[in-house]
């Protein structure tokens, strides 16, 4: 595999408290979905966002917000590297409200602010998700005190407050996420209790839309890359929204990838969402192998591990390349140390699943993106809102 095709170039930055002013010989504008400053960002010509905006890819992070603005290293990377954002937890529902009827848009906000500055897009994530809801709703997503009707009444309000706050800052809204269980059946959560089905997905993109109609509203999930239930099940419950004329504009694949499974039939399953009038869109990779225990559990346990991560990070993007409806990719954060996956993926250990390591430094797998993406020239180029220039 080659490590090193291109040197990274990084250059000097004065870091911000609400961004990053860069200097370097590349620059890129945002798009229709979000304002701008009027002084032009810089970064470097070889960073990844410089190389995706040549196609009008949109290369993207999930930013931890407890790091940006603190860590030089991290607000650095984030600024320079990715042309879009997405909120790991922030716009997520226990935290805007954490009690009933007040809201906190305080971190959000600072991220919407450190992306203008910064001439980044926003994926907004997420608006109706079973997980992270706030206690007084629901302990665990399946199980509530509220009526039926309470809940109904709760859903609308937050998706269109939320919305109508961020209006005309946010490119792409997860509007609803990980509805399906891995057989294709739907998850059996609160919202699907209230309603009695699925019938909350398409008043929730309805309520979306009327809230910021210019957002691209989308369904977001995991394991939709590998053909079969669930994928399955997902794509024809999209094409039915579709037939219904609700304002959905894209799917999302999650791309939680592991070594020791086989590479996914991606590009086919994002070229036939794709068919159906569809952006779709690569929201949260990242390509996890089996780890030391700990301290070390973002140490491979096989000296060959991060040859295997290299091809599945490749060919991700380039399943991604390949399809001009894909319109952005974005990795689940960059450094190893604030993955979600030791946490999550213990026994056994799994973890180094991003393209920087726990101290920061780009690793090999951030090369081949950065190659890849240099040898694109010949992709499709992507259109529309958010494609840079």
């Amino acid at each position: 595999m080659v490590r090193s095709a291109l040197s990274i170039g990084v250059l000097s930055a004065t870091v911000l408290l609400g961004g990053v002013a860069l200097t370097s010989s590349a620059s890129a504008e945002p798009g229709a979905a979000a304002a701008a400053p009027s002084k032009a960002v810089r970064y470097p010509a070889d960073s990844l966002r410089a190389l995706g905006d040549r196609i009008g890819l949109r290369i993207g992070t999930a930013v931890n917000m407890d790091e940006l603005g603190s860590n030089t290293d991290y607000t650095k990377i984030t600024a320079e590297q990715f042309s879009s954002v997405t909120p790991e937890n922030v716009m997520k529902w226990q935290l805007v409200e954490p009690t009933r009827g007040t809201y906190d848009w305080a971190p959000a906000d600072r991220l919407v602010a450190f992306a203008k500055t910064n001439k980044q897009l926003i994926r907004g994530h997420t608006l109706v998700w079973h997980s992270q809801l706030p206690t007084w709703l629901s302990s665990d997503g399946y199980t509530t005190t509220l009526s039926n009707d309470e809940l109904k009444a709760l859903l609308k309000k937050h998706v269109q407050d939320q919305v109508k706050h961020f209006k005309g800052d946010i490119w792409q809204w997860d509007v609803v996420n990980e509805a399906f269980d891995d057989d294709g059946k739907p998850r059996q959560t609160v919202w699907y209790k209230a309603w009695g089905g699925l019938g909350y997905i398409a008043d929730a993109f309805r309520w979306a839309h009327e809230a910021d109609p210019k957002a691209l509203l989308f369904y977001n999930d995991y394991n939709l890359e590998f053909t079969g239930p669930k994928s399955n099940a997902v794509y024809d419950f999209v094409k039915t929204l579709k037939a219904q004329r609700v304002p959905i504009d894209g799917v999302g694949f999650q791309g939680h990838l592991d070594t020791q499974y086989g590479f996914p039939d991606l590009q086919n399953n994002l070229q036939r969402f794709a068919d159906l009038g569809l952006k779709v869109a690569e929201t949260e990779v990242d390509v996890r192998t089996f780890t030391q225990a700990a301290p070390n559990v973002n140490t491979p346990t096989d000296p060959l591990a991060p040859y295997a991560q290299e091809s599945y990070w490749s060919r991700a993007l380039k399943a991604c390349l390949a399809v001009r409806e894909c319109i952005s990719f974005t990795p689940w954060g960059f450094g190893d140390t604030y993955s979600w996956i030791p946490g999550w993926f213990d026994n056994p250990q799994e973890g180094a699943a991003l393209l920087y390591d726990a101290d920061l430094k780009p690793k090999s797998q951030y090369y081949v993106i950065q190659q890849d993406l240099a040898l694109a020239a010949g992709a499709p180029r992507r259109n529309g809102p958010g494609a840079g220039h």
